[in-house]
């Protein structure tokens, strides 16, 4: 998800100035994606420029509002029905690397075993997360998506693990 998105996306629910955006954002993600304020301003300034959002002047204390227009509307439309495409994910440093470790001659089940460590810790500190989320389906989500995505990483850690060894024994045997 695009910071953009995610702004049209709270500003579908009506206006909002920008620390407002900045708190929702984070509450929505569950925490996951913290943000500075200076990335809403930019990006509500580029908003703004691209036609998307408009200022709707100020609250009683003087904090400057911002509405979603009619075009930031079919935007964030457009948006909600195109699927995220593999290639729109950044790559995976991870994969690479495992691959480079690999490769390298490096010793794989010492990197395997320190990522290991850090997938557990994390999805541990995810799972609390959840536990302490309560009712919010947003955050729930977020914080569900990271627990699913860990555990998978760290079935894909053990994969790597058995193909490393068998590999290994197969050099050891005179096999490659």
């Amino acid at each position: 998800m695009s910071i953009r998105h995610g702004l049209l996306a709270l500003l579908s629910g009506g206006p909002r100035y920008g620390y407002q955006l900045r708190v929702e954002f984070e509450a929505s993600t569950g925490g996951t994606w913290p943000l500075n304020i200076g990335q809403v301003y930019t990006t509500l300034a580029r908003l703004e420029r691209d036609g998307l959002v408009a200022p709707g002047g100020s609250d009683e204390q003087g904090r400057a509002i911002y509405t979603i227009t009619e075009p930031g509307r079919r935007e964030l439309e457009h948006w909600y029905g195109t699927p995220v495409a593999p290639t729109d994910r950044p790559r995976d440093e991870l994969t690479i690397k495992i691959a480079m470790a690999v490769a390298g001659g490096v010793d794989v089940a010492a990197v395997l075993q320190t990522q290991r460590e850090a997938t557990m810790r994390a999805l541990q500190e995810h799972t609390r997360a959840k536990r302490r989320a309560g009712e919010g389906l947003a955050q729930r989500l977020v914080l569900d998506s990271l627990i699913f995505k860990a555990e998978a990483e760290l079935r894909w850690l053990d994969h790597c693990e058995a193909v490393a060894e068998g590999r290994a024994e197969g050099k050891a045997k005179g096999r490659t």
